[in-house]
């Protein structure tokens, strides 16, 4: 699935699934007043096997140039970090959290670009004001994703194009396995209202030409510190000393015996249009 795969139109959904919504209550405790978790996070993208990274990847699919671009749910902005807002007519960045609105307003970006703390399913936009809109990894934060889709398509343009990254429930299988192992679960996956086997359905009820491309590669990390850090970001208490302890020998017998820690990934980027 390394190529451009499109997607049947679906049937349509029940009314009621588009009632908007505020992010799910683990999203809130997670990042509302805090950026750190969701940097722990990122960091282990830093350690995938393919050659091109996963914001190079992106940018190369997204096509922001001369385009009104809106991203919803920036978080820390890493994106635009790796990328050239300057190639975008207007830029603007919305979240949530007000601290992460505080962490994009840090980045050096042009003089057109905007940053908004609001919901993803209630966007303080007029209709039709955008050509492209990005959510890159936030959609199963929600309680109601498809409250959001209603609204990234009003906020389109006819013909703009939304591209959404989601993650398989497969991703991570080994880091979702070890923190299990060590009582440490991973909430996100059971939370999820939206992964990659079911967003082909939930996008076309809303888009046209519905098209999906897998991020090839694999996570191969070298030391315990990702792991554990990343072990860390899961949930409102902290890591215990045995939890530690006994994620820190599995990693490390890991690496031991193949090299590295080595987790699979199932990284999807969706490509929809407006009709």
């Amino acid at each position: 699935m390394n190529k451009s795969t499109a997607i049947p139109p679906q049937s349509d959904m029940n009314q009621s699934e588009m009632e908007a919504s505020p992010p799910s209550k683990r999203a809130i405790s997670q990042y509302s007043s805090t950026s750190d978790k969701l940097a722990q996070r990122v960091a282990i993208l830093s350690y995938d096997t393919n050659p091109q990274p996963w914001y190079s990847w992106l940018e190369s699919r997204l096509n922001v140039t001369a385009n009104d671009v809106l991203e919803v749910g920036s978080g820390t902005g890493e994106l635009w970090r790796h990328m050239d807002s300057t190639l975008a007519k207007s830029l603007t960045l919305t979240d949530f959290s007000l601290a992460m609105c505080d962490r994009l307003r840090e980045i050096q970006l042009h003089s057109s670009t905007t940053v908004k703390q609001c919901d993803a399913a209630s966007l303080p936009f007029a209709d039709e004001s955008f050509d492209l809109v990005i959510a890159n990894h936030m959609l199963y934060h929600l309680d109601s994703p498809e409250a959001a889709l209603v609204e990234f398509c009003r906020v389109l343009r006819p013909g703009g194009r939304l591209c959404a990254s989601l993650n398989g429930r497969d991703h991570i299988a080994e880091l979702l396995d070890l923190g299990a192992s060590v009582g440490r679960p991973s909430p996100i996956l059971e939370a999820a209202r939206i992964t990659a086997e079911t967003a082909p359905e939930l996008l076309s009820n809303h888009f046209k030409n519905v098209t999906m491309e897998r991020f090839p590669g694999e996570f191969e990390v070298p030391f315990p510190e990702p792991v554990l850090e990343y072990l860390a970001s899961w949930g409102d208490e902290s890591m215990t000393e045995k939890q530690e302890v006994d994620a820190r020998f599995v990693i490390e017998k890991s690496i031991g015996d193949e090299g590295s820690f080595k987790v699979k990934k199932n990284m999807v980027l969706f490509s929809a249009v407006k009709s």
